[in-house]
């Protein structure tokens, strides 16, 4: 078999894991390397404190986990809300390798940190969270946004139906590099970014997002989640009634599932960057009950 025939058989096996995926999803759901930059970031962000004075150690650190096709500044406008209400607050750059590489970063990442921990996954980022805190008797609570929440044995991949954005044909809405063709990395098609993640932002802003976005590895999706950290910290999830990624109905039944506190708010599946007020709110709500 020439290399060029052995590469494509291997994309066509890629498209064809995530078709898989998808498919699987519309059994689960009823009715629906971290990078220079995204580390730099990171690093302001947990050192980072209002003019005037430290943050309060009275209240609880927050932890901030991005998904996939984003990257660390997407909490810019929340982290400054929560500094200066004064949080300490640390962004974690998410790898977006595997779930298992991703949920070991972020377990020893959180074990850094001293004290009551508030966990915040968004979208992909809610199955790292899930993972990675299990067994950590600092985090006294978890919050989702627009995220996963799977239950042990799942993949992200499960929860993906007809009904997401992405739960269509794979080659339609992805592009799929990488020299592995097993376990390429996907980016959403530029085409398809604001309809699917930004629709509730200006065109010019999605179109920017889209540029930037950091891809996640298609292994990522496929990956099992492990023992559910919801199962026995509270958890609070904010919905996104305007989500085209996850819909609120599968938001909703992994709310249901792992007995959460919900939230709805008129966003889409970015609430951080059109709403930051709003997800602020909900993560201060968390950490006055985990105090």
């Amino acid at each position: 078999m020439s290399t060029t025939s052995a590469a494509l058989r291997g994309r066509t096996a890629a498209v064809a894991a995530v078709a898989v995926l998808v498919t699987a999803g519309s059994t689960v759901v009823t009715g629906s390397t971290a990078d220079a930059h995204a580390t730099a970031a990171s690093q302001q962000a947990a050192h980072h404190r209002r003019p005037g004075g430290p943050a309060s150690t009275s209240r609880p650190a927050i932890v901030l986990v991005h998904g996939a096709w984003a990257d660390s500044g997407a909490w810019e406008a929340v982290v400054a809300r929560l500094v200066r209400d004064r949080y300490d607050v640390h962004v974690f750059p998410t790898p977006l390798e595997s779930l298992t590489t991703d949920s070991a970063a972020l377990r020893d990442y959180l074990a850094t940190i001293a004290g009551p921990i508030v966990v915040v996954g968004h979208s992909y980022g809610g199955a790292v969270v899930t993972d990675a805190a299990t067994g950590n008797a600092n985090v006294k609570a978890l919050v989702y946004l627009d995220a996963f929440a799977p239950q042990e044995g799942l993949p992200v991949g499960a929860y993906v139906d007809a009904s997401s954005a992405v739960g269509g044909d794979p080659a339609t809405i992805f592009d799929f590099v990488g020299s592995d063709p097993s376990n390429p990395e996907l980016y959403v098609k530029r085409t398809l970014f604001r309809s699917a993640f930004a629709n509730d932002l200006p065109a010019r802003l999605a179109g920017i997002l889209a540029i930037t976005q950091r891809p996640i590895a298609l292994e990522a999706l496929t990956e099992p989640s492990t023992t559910p950290a919801w199962r026995t910290i509270p958890s609070w999830y904010q919905v996104g009634t305007r989500d085209q990624v996850i819909p609120a109905a599968a938001q909703l039944a992994m709310a249901q599932t792992a007995g959460s506190h919900v939230v709805k708010a008129a966003t889409g599946h970015l609430p951080m960057i059109s709403q930051p007020a709003t997800v602020t709110r909900t993560i201060e709500t968390a950490a006055t009950a985990a105090r």
